[in-house]
């Protein structure tokens, strides 16, 4: 072996005794996680320790390379780190079939008799996958006695870090909009379909929009609204059944049934879509005014 590569290799073996390797792989595979019992863990092969072979490797003289730097250790055996315990890994709960999934949100959202229950059942809800990737659950911001609902998509990720809806940009230019028709978080409530943001704010898919439409169907009919707002296309087809797309419907009125009474229901542009189409905030406008009159009669 060359100098510069006896050197080199001192200095690797340095290295891994200061990052707390002490042994080296063998040649033979070897089941770590079998339990053998102590005889056939005699039995076993064991490789070289590692701070022996760095010792065979360093010259005579006790000298240790770090990092690039000869450092003078006479007569000191090289350090020993002891192995770490691996940290403990917290098993996910088994992912639920969808269809169980949505007879239980059925059931579960059933059973609330008030939006405070029926956040505490979401809370404890483990039948949507999204719950294990968000931050926490985003359940509705505003006064519940309010006689207007809006109704969203999905969280995004300042939604998440905050536990309210509409709080982002998105959000801000929300409340412009309700200020323009004399409203105010007081006088309104806010939702989404889905209570946890999907990863990377990307789309929630058919079989999430499922699981959580029950809990948002009881929220709508708990809160008991005269006038439902759908922010945007998804909304819309999720509560109203209209896949037509958001610029055929918003401005029109469609009725929402709860079971016991029909609710007024417009679609309208998604004020995300508005922030990337401001020439659209003139029918947005128009259908604020339109909201506005419904709630003064």
């Amino acid at each position: 072996m060359t100098p510069d590569r006896a050197r080199a290799a001192r200095e690797l073996l340095a290295f891994y005794l200061e990052t707390g390797v002490e042994s080296l792989v063998g040649e033979a595979p070897v089941d770590r996680l079998a339990d053998r019992g102590e005889d056939a863990a005699a039995a076993v092969p064991q490789p070289p320790a590692l701070a022996d072979r760095a010792r065979s490797a360093a010259p005579a003289s006790g000298f240790a390379a770090r990092n690039g730097e000869t450092l003078a250790r006479p007569g000191a055996p090289p350090p020993q780190t002891p192995l770490r315990e691996p940290a403990a890994v917290i098993p996910s709960p088994a992912p639920m079939p969808p269809d169980s999934a949505v007879m239980a949100a059925r059931e579960a959202a059933r059973s609330a008799r008030s939006l405070d229950e029926l956040r505490a059942i979401l809370e404890r809800f483990e039948g949507c996958a999204l719950k294990f990737m968000a931050k926490q659950l985003v359940f509705a911001d505003g006064n519940p006695e309010a006689r207007v609902m809006f109704v969203g998509e999905a969280p995004g990720r300042e939604e998440d870090l905050a536990g309210l809806p509409f709080v982002g940009r998105s959000g801000q230019l929300l409340d412009r909009m309700l200020a323009a028709i004399g409203l105010d978080r007081t006088r309104a409530y806010i939702a989404n379909i889905i209570p946890w943001r999907p990863p990377g704010n990307r789309d929630p898919s058919v079989q999430e929009t499922q699981i959580c439409l029950p809990f948002i169907q009881r929220q709508i009919e708990l809160v008991d609204p005269d006038v439902l707002v759908c922010l945007g296309k998804p909304s819309t087809a999720a509560l109203l059944g209209v896949n037509d797309g958001i610029k055929r419907t918003r401005g029109r009125w469609f009725s929402y049934h709860t079971g016991t009474r029909e609710i007024r229901a417009m679609p309208t542009y998604h004020p995300a879509f508005l922030l990337r189409s401001p020439l659209e905030k003139r029918q947005a406008w128009r259908d604020l005014l339109a909201i506005k009159k419904a709630l003064a009669e």
